[in-house]
């Protein structure tokens, strides 16, 4: 009787894998020890197959298989929430420098001068002329003194974020009397994107968040129906995101000082 009730503890204490396993290596013992099997090292967990996906019924799974696996879809997912997250500090930075534009007595009466957009590169800022209100002098790099209270405040804003910037300067396509052999728009505007440049240093703005700053003369025309109209005279402020950001700085890694006809890269 003792070793009766002795016998019904032992299987009343062992865990169903344990039982399973055993049962299965008296009736095929050479295929659980080569292959392994329902059973075979199930004793230690208990979710059959050893592993911890109940919706497993069958076969090991292995711990540090579900672990690889899980790691595997994090950094997968890694890039698009790291771009989602980017896009919403751009979203935010926008606001806050239409905010800045409401808020400002000064800066109001120009706002249909400030054109604030979400574009592939990050969040583009650009200063238009107007018709009877220009940025600058004719055929000079002088900033126009209220042309300079938007650039300081501009960049007192951002610092907000880490994300580096891009400066261009574009011109209308009236030319120079001398073509391009002399001075020409090509230096106009990048005299231009440099004097801005400065301005928005001097409004705050941490000098080193600048990649590059580029005279691009009348190539790229907002106004392609009519290339001598004000609005093709602007300053363009990109505050880039990651993506835009690698890609300029891959493609200047190559080009030396000076490369490129009007162009100041810092």
């Amino acid at each position: 009787m003792m070793a009766f009730f002795l016998l019904m503890w032992l299987i009343g204490s062992t865990a169903k894998g344990d039982l399973n396993g055993i049962a299965e290596y008296f009736s095929t013992p050479l295929k659980v020890a080569l292959q392994g099997g329902s059973g075979s090292g199930d004793a230690s967990s208990v979710i059959q197959g050893g592993g911890q996906d109940l919706s497993r019924s069958a076969g090991q799974v292995k711990r540090g298989d579900i672990e690889a696996k899980k790691r595997s879809v994090n950094l997968q997912a890694l890039p698009a929430e790291r771009e989602k997250m980017e896009q919403m500090r751009l979203e935010e930075l926008k606001r806050q420098v239409e905010n800045v534009i409401d808020a400002s007595v000064n800066l109001r009466q120009y706002k249909n001068q400030l054109l604030i957009d979400l574009t592939s590169e990050g969040l583009r800022i650009q200063i238009i002329d107007a018709l009877n209100r220009p940025m600058f002098d004719l055929s000079s790099a002088e900033l126009k003194p209220y042309a300079k209270e938007i650039l300081r405040e501009i960049g007192k804003t951002l610092n907000g974020v880490e994300n580096k910037i891009s400066l261009s300067g574009h011109t209308d396509a009236t030319g120079y009397a001398g073509g391009e052999r002399g001075f020409s728009n090509w230096e106009l505007s990048a005299n231009r994107a440099n004097a801005s440049r400065r301005e928005l240093v001097a409004g705050g703005m941490d000098e080193s968040k600048v990649v590059r700053v580029v005279g691009l003369a009348s190539t790229v025309l907002f106004d392609k129906s009519e290339p001598i109209s004000p609005i093709n005279r602007r300053i363009s402020v990109v505050v880039m995101n990651r993506r835009a950001e690698e890609a300029v700085i891959r493609d200047e890694s190559g080009v030396q000082d000076g490369d490129g006809p009007g162009s100041a890269q810092q």
